[in-house]
């Protein structure tokens, strides 16, 4: 694959999951969890704007400035703040519903994470770090869904760390 595909590629799976996520916070009950998606929506899109950008300079120059891309996910201080508040959704009878939105977000960043992963690794290294930095970024993502899952599910963990040990 072409750096030019490969661009074109990761515009389909970001405007993909930009718009899953929109749809996701609007059926999600709880604030917490539409925030969520909201925040990760936000951060797709961006994502977009930064590919759509890379190939517009690609087709006029044949060259590709590596600018940086920040996340707009906040830092874990926030992220557990928010998990926390999503524990008080256990209760609700929409859980399950709200669990299965999770999981399918989950299932798309761990595909869109092995698509850049799979361009780090068969891209020219010139195109490596485009490539590297949004396998970073997706990878945060699925840490956060894992973990909003885990504590909609009460089950004690925090991005895969346990939080109370009842044994102790």
């Amino acid at each position: 694959m072409d750096i030019a595909e490969a661009i074109k590629t990761a515009i389909g799976f970001e405007e993909r999951i930009t718009e899953i996520y929109k749809e996701y916070a609007e059926r999600f009950k709880s604030e917490t969890g539409a925030k969520v998606f909201r925040t990760l929506g936000k951060e797709e899109e961006e994502h977009v704007d930064y590919l759509k950008l890379k190939l517009s300079e690609w087709e006029e120059s044949g060259k590709i400035r590596l600018d940086a891309i920040d996340s707009v996910v906040p830092d874990e201080k926030v992220i557990k703040t928010n998990i926390d508040q999503l524990k008080n959704i256990a209760s609700q009878d929409n859980i399950d519903d709200e669990i299965e939105y999770f999981q399918k977000a989950l299932e798309m960043e761990k595909k869109t994470s092995s698509f850049y992963r799979d361009m780090v690794s068969q891209l020219s290294s010139e195109y490596q770090p485009l490539f590297q930095r949004f396998l970073e970024i997706e990878e945060a993502h699925e840490s956060i869904v894992k973990a909003e899952i885990d504590h909609a599910r009460g089950m004690g963990f925090w991005f895969d760390f346990m939080e109370f040990d009842q044994e102790a």
